[in-house]
């Protein structure tokens, strides 16, 4: 009996013993401090700009089109044949206030214009209130943005940053 009894809480010592309670810890303070989100890809890139592209040449115009990821670094940037040097920084900007607001910068623009609280958007050096800016959107978040620059109207530059998605793999541009 008394052998019975030593095996037994051997084996309990020795399997309570095993637990590693740091383990546990380190595991959960990870899932607290560190968090995985969906990102743009250079291939998704490469796909939004032929999108945007298709649809701005069927409307006999070049643009300036900027890809940024969901931090805000440029993907990818191309400019149109004799589209104006400064359509490249315009589309980057559309693309950067588009990302940061999660919002369309037409519809942000009309926001702003007609809501006195919103007005002075415009002085952030950032952000730039001219349409063609849209956020690019996966399972309900922003993983990226376009801006369009040089369409000639902002209908067209909106137009044709929105006709950008890739949605039969969920992919948005709203």
């Amino acid at each position: 009996m008394k052998k019975l009894l030593f095996i037994l809480i051997f084996i309990t010592t020795t399997c309570i013993g095993q637990v590693n309670p740091e383990k546990k810890l380190r595991t959960n303070s990870v899932e607290r401090y560190v968090k995985s989100v969906d990102n743009l890809t250079l291939e998704a890139s490469y796909e939004l700009t032929k999108r945007a592209s298709e649809t701005a040449n069927s409307l006999g115009k070049k643009v300036t089109i900027t890809i940024l990821d969901a931090s805000g670094n440029i993907l990818m940037t191309t400019r149109g044949e004799n589209v104006g040097p400064h359509n490249t920084e315009a589309s980057r900007r559309k693309a950067f206030t588009a990302l940061s607001t999660k919002t369309a910068t037409l519809a942000l623009l009309r926001n702003a214009k007609s809501n006195p609280d919103t007005q002075n958007l415009n002085t952030l050096p950032e952000l730039l209130l001219l349409s063609g800016g849209a956020p690019v959107w996966y399972n309900g978040n922003v993983i990226g943005s376009i801006g369009i620059a040089g369409g000639g109207s902002a209908e067209n530059d909106d137009l044709i940053a929105k006709s950008a998605s890739i949605s039969e793999l969920g992919i948005t541009v709203k």
